[in-house]
């Protein structure tokens, strides 16, 4: 890391908590690419077509207790 990218990070790490949440978000948001409505539109198709699924008793629902335990597991492994 370059010493100014270290000055940037010391002054970060001094800020408060909901300070630093706010710069995270923000870096973060500077990789995302523009927006693709195709994409978009075939995600919000793939959602519709869960939820029908679910409704049709096709796709059981999984408590988020239960898939947070499995992924805990996991990560333990």
């Amino acid at each position: 890391m370059s010493t100014n990218s270290e000055q940037i990070l010391q002054q970060a790490m001094a800020l408060s908590p909901r300070d630093r949440a706010e710069v995270v978000e923000r870096l973060l948001a500077s990789f995302q690419l523009p927006p693709d409505p195709e994409l978009d539109q075939l995600w919000a198709q793939e959602a519709e077509d869960r939820v029908d699924a679910y409704e049709r008793g096709e796709m059981p629902a999984i408590p988020a207790d239960e898939v947070h335990g499995r992924i805990e597991h996991e990560r333990v492994k």
